[in-house]
This record gives structure tokens, C-alpha cells and sequence, in this order.
């Protein structure tokens, strides 16, 4: 019973790793990378669409995006899109899209760096919520006698080394990314 709350605990632990790597790809970095579009809505047939959805986004260079819509008649919408999303990113058009990601600033490096440390806070907050309810849950079963107090001790203790685990993994994971946002 006890392992199956470990389990499920483990696996929400996972998803807020997960999460925070789909955050980490937000977060620009001096390179091109086409997750940086990843939340981009274009309009499409009266729907706002991903953008991966109608167009295929690639690399150019290390410092531009290049966008290959499907229909050539999204060449302006997905222009639009990306101008008025809030990337400050000003892409070129022709029969393609070319999105040139200016340098970055020693302010704007800054900048993203709190963005990641934030992410990374997130996701403790979170992999420490789930370490809550999962220590409730095993303090429900002692009270309803299903398990003894030392096996109630030992879950506790064996949730407190996964919840660190997954911790040290969040602090490597901004390391590394706070090491790419500083390199220039």
C-alpha cells in the first residue's frame, strides 16, 4: 500500500521534471532552437493553431529560425503571430520566414536567468506538494490502523529521500541551463 503511494508519487515527481524542461525550452538562450515557437498561435481557418501545426519550423544558423509554411497564404498570419507574441522577435518575410534572435545582452541574460531560476522554484514548490500528500496519505492509513507506526516511519523517510532526489535533479537541471544562458 505504502509502495504504491511511493509510485505515484515518483511518477508526479517525473511530470514536474517534465514540465520544467518544456519550461527550460521557453527560455531563450543565445542560440536558435525551435522550441522558442513552441507557443506561438497562429490563426487557421478561424482557429488559433500551434504553429508547428502549419509550418515546418527548422534551424538556419545558430542564430536564425527558419519557418516553411504549408500554405504560402500563411506567410502573413504567421508573421503576425510571431510579432505580437510577447518573444520580441521580428521576423523577416519572403517565399519563407526567416526569424533572426538577436544577441543577448548581459541585462537580457540576466533577465532570463531569473525566468529559469523562477521554473525551477515552480517545480520544487511542486515536487515538495506532492511530498505533502503523499506523507497526509501514509499518515491516513496509521489512523486507520492499516499500517504500523514504524512502517509509517520508514514511508516517510523513503518519501523524503525521493522528494531530495528530485530536488538535486531540479538544481542540476538550472545549473546547466543558467551555464547556457551565460555563454556568449
Amino acid at each position: 500500500m505504502i509502495n504504491d503511494l511511493k509510485k505515484d508519487g515518483e511518477a508526479r515527481m517525473k511530470k514536474s521534471l517534465e514540465s520544467l524542461e518544456n519550461g527550460f525550452a521557453k527560455v531563450r538562450t543565445g542560440r536558435a532552437h525551435p522550441a522558442i515557437l513552441k507557443d506561438v498561435l497562429v490563426p487557421y481557418y478561424g482557429a488559433d493553431t500551434p504553429l508547428a501545426q502549419v509550418a515546418n519550423v527548422g534551424v538556419e544558423d545558430a542564430r536564425t529560425l527558419i519557418i516553411q509554411p504549408y500554405e504560402r497564404t500563411m506567410l502573413a498570419a504567421i508573421d503576425k503571430a510571431i510579432r505580437t507574441s510577447d518573444l520580441g522577435l521580428n521576423p523577416v518575410t519572403s517565399d519563407v520566414i526567416r526569424v533572426p534572435l538577436p544577441a543577448l545582452t548581459e541585462e537580457t541574460r540576466r533577465d532570463m536567468q531569473k525566468v529559469a531560476r523562477s521554473e525551477a522554484e515552480n517545480a520544487r514548490v511542486a515536487i515538495r506538494n506532492i511530498r505533502r500528500d503523499v506523507i497526509a496519505d501514509i499518515k491516513d492509513l496509521l489512523k486507520e490502523k492499516e499500517i504500523s507506526e514504524d512502517e509509517e516511519r520508514k514511508g516517510t523517510d523513503d518519501v523524503q529521500k525521493l522528494t531530495d532526489k528530485y530536488v538535486a535533479e531540479v538544481d542540476k537541471m538550472l545549473a546547466g541551463k543558467e551555464q547556457e544562458l551565460m555563454q556568449v
